[in-house]
């Protein structure tokens, strides 16, 4: 494309020089003829005076010097009578061009070796016609013309230069853009989703490289919502995997009871991998769209009386406040129950049984709050736990239950924080923030590899004895 424009510029830029360049060379010549000629012109005429009033040789011969050089003028006066004529100066012309001139009454110019003559008639007082001749050279007919030549061909070849530089700079300024698109546009084909055109150049170029972009971010977008979709539906099979686990150990002993209790073991690890496979690239922030939004205390209320009756069998006291009242937040009725659902599964996993919980939503100005809190071991280090969200932690957890949580509480410009709860235990806080689709995500959440802290082999009794996990 570079070479192309300058060639077309080359091309145009050349015939515009030619088609003015000539006709103006042929003028410059022309109009030095005729100044040449006007001069000769002027010179013959300033003759005519003295020819009317004398024929004397010697006079005229000082007439001719004064007026002209002395071999470029001549003067041919014709016979009268008993005077012979009279021819002053070097004869170029012919006998026959003066004798046609003198005939015929008018001016006449006539071809000479080196040049050409004028021959411009003038009557003498005796009614007679004398002819003054008048010698032009070649170099005084081109004179300046090489010179003006010359310029014309210089003033055309410095266009030509600037078009084919004005032309190379334009197809740079066209050319690098579209570079940069067909890198952009490799590089996101080979895998890299990083991968963004700068919004320069031309017009056109610029709208090509914002809408490369804009299809690039929705690429890593959808990549991104299949990754966490595939997570979060797997993570979600973890609430009935839970009742699955206590259901399991309710069997007692035999064959039929382990072999039921291994494939609800073998059944979360396949989960688990498929976690940790989805989990493999940098998760989205998940920014919940116009006009979506649930009521928190509904959910709450709900998924409440779900767990409620798993906690009856475990004897768990259940404290749930905060939920009398609609509290709406821009976050997805689904999304919301799945956090929960990763919140109160770690409960039940990681508390013996008998272990208080409670959920308390406060709802302010400015946030509103969920509060998951126990009576259990707590954690010992809450932010190495919210480090784990990223990944997987060196206790085989997949870090995806808290990453649930912080993912839809920073998608409002909220965070998450866990601490010691009024129980004894842990507390998770999630600060929502009302107005999250018109607010910047925050990133107050911490990220890293989650360390529990040991329990000291609590005890649980029965076969209610839930095989514990990792706590996500």
């Amino acid at each position: 494309m570079r070479w192309a424009l300058v060639k077309v510029c080359v091309a145009v830029t050349t015939m515009v020089v030619v088609a003015f360049a000539v006709p103006l060379g042929l003028v410059i010549k022309e109009m030095a003829r005729d100044r040449a000629f006007s001069n000769a012109e002027r010179e013959a005429a300033a003759v005519a005076p003295a020819l009317s009033i004398t024929t004397d040789r010697e006079q005229l011969e000082r007439v001719v010097a004064a007026v002209g050089s002395d071999d470029g003028m001549a003067v041919h006066i014709p016979a009268d009578g008993g005077r012979q004529a009279l021819d002053i100066g070097p004869q170029r012309a012919s006998d026959e061009d003066v004798d046609a001139v003198r005939g015929l009454g008018r001016a006449s110019t006539t071809e000479v070796p080196g040049g050409h003559t004028l021959l411009q008639p003038t009557a003498l007082s005796s009614g007679e016609i004398a002819v003054v001749e008048v010698y032009v050279p070649e170099s005084a007919v081109s004179n300046g013309v090489a010179t003006a030549w010359a310029v014309l061909a210089a003033v055309g070849a410095a266009l030509v230069v600037g078009s084919v530089a004005v032309a190379d700079r334009l197809g740079v300024r066209m050319v690098q853009p579209a570079q940069r698109l067909v890198e952009g546009a490799q590089e996101l084909g080979e895998g890299r989703l990083g991968s963004r055109v700068p919004e320069e150049g031309p017009k056109e170029l610029r709208l090509a490289a914002v809408a490369f972009n804009s299809m690039a971010d929705q690429v890593v977008q959808l990549l991104a919502n299949e990754r966490e979709l595939a997570a979060d539906l797997s993570h979600r099979l973890r609430t009935p995997l839970t009742v699955l686990r206590l259901n399991a150990a309710s069997l007692g002993e035999g064959p039929a009871a382990e072999q039921t209790r291994a494939a609800v073991e073998q059944l979360e690890r396949e989960v688990d991998t498929i976690i940790r496979t989805a989990r493999e690239a940098t998760p989205q922030t998940v920014v919940v769209g116009p006009g979506a939004g649930c009521d928190v205390a509904e959910v709450v209320r709900e998924r409440m009386a779900f767990w409620s009756a798993l906690a009856e069998d475990e004897d768990r006291k259940v404290r749930v406040a905060g939920v009398d009242r609609p509290v709406r937040i821009p976050v997805a009725r689904a999304d919301l129950a799945a956090a929960l659902d990763a919140l109160l599964g770690n409960v039940f996993r990681h508390t013996p049984e008998g272990t208080a919980f409670a959920v308390d939503v406060h709802n302010g100005e400015d946030a509103v709050i969920v509060l998951v809190s126990d009576a259990g071991p707590g954690i010992a280090d809450p932010e190495a736990a919210m480090a784990r969200g990223r990944g997987s932690g060196s206790d085989g957890s997949t870090g995806l239950g808290l990453d649930i949580v912080r993912r839809l509480a920073e998608s409002t410009g909220g965070d998450v924080r866990i601490g010691s709860s009024v129980l004894g235990g842990t507390e998770v806080r999630i600060w929502i923030q009302p107005a999250g689709p018109g607010r910047a995500p925050g990133r107050r959440g911490h990220r890293g590899t989650v360390r529990r802290r040991g329990r000291g082999g609590t005890p649980i009794s029965g076969a209610r004895r839930l095989r514990l996990g990792s706590r996500p």
